[in-house]
């Protein structure tokens, strides 16, 4: 592989214009289809063989009424102090702020409180059901504002007025707060490189490979059922892989410089040697990702599949378009820059060699301090509750959330997690008096709310109940009630002769969440096994892999701890911007798994890499630890805080599922870079000396040879310049 790659680094540095040209051209492309295209996302969340999806499609089948395609906004109202929504006054409100919603041309109709029948028990809250005439993605700015503007002129006259609804709230995919972590990755870059021109370069083209993967899943939403969460997690990954991808070539490009290589020579050197560990590293988070198709949910493979189609453009950028913009800005850095990098890298070396020799004086100190740290924090991992997300956990700033707390104080907190039951006639007898018959077995269960009269369907055989809980969506004692009336149904078939099936959005929600949860160890199991394999073929070590292996498990069940400290029990919430504890969303997990599995890899490839190809010169097994330590352990640093940097950028955004998934990245990263691969690996490897490359040579004979770090490339220099 190593050798295309050189050839592929010769190619682009020849013909950069083409190559920069091609990749503009590409993008421009790319950007006509998607505007011609437009976006088609489909948010379905549903997995094939759910209950509550077999009740859902019974549902539809019964009680099919008019579809509706339009967006919905609700405006949430509540009257003001002293008031009642039932007096004149407040009834001429509410008329003349009816007639102000429909003044947007886009509004096909209003349902006021009166109409819905939505006046809570005082008659203080209530609310407005607007249903535009095109899909909620499709509502523009404009009529947002509109009916901000109405929501505005409610609260001058003391009401309190909130929007929700998903024709209001958008999800925003890159923001300010994204844009900060891309700062901080240039200051990174550019301290790295003592060069802003080459902090700037890995930026740009990890953006340009960003952009053509982003607008590649945008068309491809027209042709699959790709969920819009999708894009936040490629926007998110695409990003940081492509700066780090970057960094490799550019970091051995400089390396190459000062080792007296030409400009174009040490391009196709870098792209063969980092490059191929590029290319290792995006496989392996490619293969975590596509991986997801295993657990057979299909929103998750769809988030899943786009994920690695960013990265691999990503991957595709850094060894065709870097090299090609790395020769159009060679001469500037190789006219300036060549001497002063040189005694930078030493300077380097020796402050990265601290922290080897510190590590290697002390190994055992390390593992032991190490596993215990991040062992701690894995304990909490041992509670771990999965769910959705909803606006009960966003900012009280943001007016969804204050509509969400607006509905739970006029309505309960039930209103949220409302669940549906479907009879079904089952035998003989009245269908009707069963139903009531069954219905009373579960007025014994507690936590039930309300429960309203049941409605029969047109075929008689079906009749449909409202049951309200009294906990909101993310109690327990709401998965609790789902799991007794279920319980009870077996017993209501046999003395009623009635199938009772629970469905609805909180059913469906925590059955899915269930199944995530079941297919997490299953998942693992198989990157594990995966990562053992493809780490004994690159290092031809049957030890190194088992430590690679158990340092994933280690960071990862640290992450997981952390995850469930901060967002689940709500400890330091407001320090990391949660506002209010709730579960783990519930497709987290296994999305952390695929995307740290990749990562990790990257790292311990990076870093291991180098410490085999001097021991394999040396045999001295502690001389390749710093030697590795040495001349990697800086630009995995880089790496790693730049990844921080990126994920921290998104878990400063304000929606809740982009603002977790950055979180748990960034203290991924964290954990599995900066504790597992800087310290507990280098001292793991310390104590194993020369046994951490053991492989028995049978094993050794039927082992593909990769060739990760370039070696036949560099063999062949070395002979030409003999």
């Amino acid at each position: 592989m190593a050798k295309y790659l050189y050839r592929l680094g010769h190619w682009s540095a020849r013909n950069a214009k083409l190559v920069m040209l091609g990749g503009f051209a590409v993008l421009v492309a790319f950007a006509l289809l998607a505007l011609s295209l437009g976006p088609a996302f489909n948010d379905n969340t549903s997995i094939p063989g759910l209950k509550s999806q077999a009740a859902i499609d019974l549902l539809n089948k019964e009680f099919a009424g008019p579809k509706e395609d339009g967006g919905q906004t609700r405006l949430v109202i509540k009257a003001p102090e002293g008031q009642t929504l039932s007096s004149e006054t407040s009834q001429a409100v509410i008329q003349k702020t009816l007639k102000e919603i429909v003044e947007d041309t886009q509004v096909k109709s209003v349902a006021g409180p009166y109409d819905n029948q939505s006046l809570n028990a005082d008659k203080t809250i209530a609310y407005m059901d607007i249903t535009y005439k095109i899909p909620a993605g499709e509502v523009t700015e404009a009529s947002r504002e509109h009916i901000t503007a109405v929501a505005e002129g409610m609260r001058f006259s003391d009401w309190q007025a909130e929007l929700t609804g998903s024709a209001y709230v958008q999800m925003k995919i890159m923001g300010p707060s994204e844009v900060i972590g891309v700062l901080i990755a240039f200051l990174v870059l550019s301290i790295t490189f003592s060069s802003f021109l080459l902090g700037v370069l890995p930026i740009a083209t990890a953006v340009i490979g960003l952009g053509i993967g982003l607008l590649g899943v945008m068309i491809g939403s027209n042709m699959l059922d790709i969920p819009s969460t999708s894009m936040a997690l490629a926007a998110m990954l695409g990003l940081a892989v492509g700066i780090d991808y970057a960094l490799f070539i550019v970091s051995r490009f400089r390396q190459q410089l000062a080792a007296g290589y030409s400009s174009r020579e040490s391009i196709a050197i870098a792209n063969a040697t980092a490059g191929s560990s590029v290319v290792f590293a995006a496989i392996t988070v490619i293969i975590g990702l596509a991986g997801l198709a295993v657990v057979n949910i299909p929103f998750l493979t769809a988030m899943g599949l786009a994920g690695a189609f960013c990265v691999l453009l990503a991957m595709l950028t850094s060894i065709i378009l870097v090299p090609a913009v790395l020769s159009a800005v060679g001469s500037k850095v190789t006219a300036s820059s060549g001497n002063k990098w040189l005694k930078t890298r030493k300077r380097m070396n020796a402050n990265r060699n601290r922290l080897g020799h510190f590590v290697t004086s002390k190994p055992w100190t390390i593992v032991i301090l190490g596993m215990i740290l991040l062992g701690v924090i894995a304990l909490p991992f041992s509670h771990l509750q999965l769910g959705s997300s909803d606006d009960g956990l966003k900012s009280t700033e943001k007016t969804e959330r204050r509509a969400y707390d607006l509905l739970s104080e006029g309505y309960g907190e039930g209103f949220h997690s409302p669940l549906i039951v479907l009879a079904v006639a089952e035998g003989d007898g009245d269908f009707m008096t069963n139903v009531s018959s069954g219905l009373k077995n579960l007025e014994a269960i507690p936590n039930i709310g309300t429960v309203s009269p049941a409605i029969p369907g047109p075929s008689g055989e079906v009749a449909l109940i409202n049951i309200i809980p009294a906990t909101g969506p993310h109690d327990k004692e709401t998965t609790k009630l789902i799991d007794a009336i279920r319980d009870q149904a077996p017993d209501i078939l046999e003395k009623n002769h009635v199938e009772f099936m629970v469905t609805g959005g909180t059913a469906v929600n925590l059955e899915i969440s269930q199944n995530l949860s079941d297919a997490l160890p299953k998942f693992c199991l198989i990157i594990v096994g995966l990562a053992f394999l493809l780490l004994m073929v690159v290092f031809r070590s049957l030890l190194v892999p088992v430590k690679a292996v158990l340092g994933f498990i280690l960071s990862l069940a640290a992450t997981f701890g952390f995850v469930v400290f901060v967002i689940q029990d709500g400890h330091l919430g407001s320090v990391f911007g949660f506002y209010g504890a709730g579960p783990v969303l519930n497709f987290l997990p296994i999305i952390v798994v695929g995307i740290l599995f990749g990562l990790a890899m990257d790292y311990e490839v990076f870093l291991v890499s180098r410490m085999r190809e001097e021991f394999k010169h040396t045999g001295d097994a502690k001389q390749a630890v710093l030697a590795g330590m040495g001349h990697s352990g800086g630009v995995v640093t880089a790496a790693g805080l730049i990844m921080i940097s990126v994920f921290t950028g998104f878990m400063l955004a304000e929606d809740p599922i982009i603002k977790s998934m950055g979180f748990a990245l960034a203290f991924g990263i964290l954990f599995d870079a900066f504790v597992v691969r800087l310290l507990i690996v280098p001292a793991v490897m310390t104590l194993m000396g020369k046994s951490a490359w053991y492989l028995p040579k049978w094993l050794d004979r039927i082992l593909p040879n990769l060739d990760i770090e370039g070696e036949s490339v560099m063999k062949e220099l070395e002979r030409n310049a003999a």
